[in-house]
């Protein structure tokens, strides 16, 4: 299927193709707000081509050398504080599609506010003394509103994703190798959160334990970056114990990155158990 591109009745942008599916809005006045449009579906088109293009160095795990194209560097970029660990420039693609698809968007505008949500991780615009509020869902298998996030124009950070154990069985399209039903984060932008969801959901676990059902990637997905490596398919009944010391772990991990001003702030939730790392200042209400 080619690139798609239509007006939503509620005044937003539909842009899809395969894999891509992004709800784009632009605020302010009317002539910029066509424009800003006008730019994300002139831009959208090369997107997915440039990025199969460079597939099988996006699919390697860091460290690796950059690759050429300016969503797969961004990807890179945004992974490559993790390099220690096994990741893939793959952690951080609806992330940077997004921050690509609203650079295009912003570029010379004069917008109030705008985002692009790109299957739930965010790149947003503020202008100065804007905000937004974003929901949050705590759990993919039974949504609900779990509580609001306070995106405000003052705070570091442009970016919002969610990541955690979303497989086919439960509506999903990621996999992780931890127990985190999601683990959403906010960073200087969306591919630095996409990526670091990606890598405090992981850290959310209880290595070897009997109740968590892991599989090799492959089997569910043969394009699969991950490749032979176990991710978790299935989780039983845990302990109030067990969930606060798989949350612990994720929250600790979670907090170094915090400190190291690679997040701003991160919300991780398991079986109905929410923790939060976050600064003093308001940014989640929870419902």
């Amino acid at each position: 299927m080619s690139a798609q591109a239509a007006m939503l009745p509620d005044g937003r942008l539909h842009l899809a193709e395969g894999p891509i599916d992004c709800l784009c809005r632009a605020e302010g006045e009317a002539g910029e707000v066509a424009r800003a449009y006008a730019q994300a579906i002139a831009a959208f088109p090369a997107i997915l081509p440039a990025l199969c293009a460079e597939l099988p160095h996006l699919r390697a795990p860091l460290p690796s050398p950059a690759p050429a194209g300016a969503i797969a560097r961004a990807m890179h970029a945004a992974c490559a504080p993790f390099a220690d660990r096994f990741i893939t420039p793959m952690a951080a693609v609806a992330g940077a599609v997004a921050d690509a698809l609203l650079a295009a968007m912003t570029e010379g505008r004069h917008l109030r506010r705008a985002f692009v949500n790109n299957g739930g991780d965010i790149a947003f615009h503020l202008a100065p003394g804007e905000r937004l509020r974003a929901g949050l869902i705590a759990d993919l298998a039974a949504p609900a509103l779990d509580g609001i996030f306070l995106l405000d124009a003052g705070l570091p950070a442009r970016g919002l994703a969610t990541s955690g154990r979303a497989c086919k069985g439960t509506g999903g399209k990621s996999f992780s190798f931890g127990i985190a039903d999601a683990v959403s984060v906010l960073a200087r932008d969306a591919a630095a959160a996409d990526a670091a969801a990606t890598m405090i959901a992981n850290a959310v676990d209880l290595p070897f334990h009997p109740a968590i059902h892991r599989r090799p990637a492959c089997e569910i997905d043969a394009a699969s970056d991950l490749g032979e490596r176990r991710i978790t398919w299935g989780l039983g009944e845990l302990t109030a114990d067990e969930i606060g010391a798989a949350l612990d772990a994720g929250w600790r991990f979670a907090e170094t990155l915090r400190a190291e001003r690679l997040i701003a702030g991160a919300v991780l939730s398991l079986h109905g158990v929410i923790r939060t790392a976050l600064p003093a200042i308001p940014l989640l209400e929870v419902a």
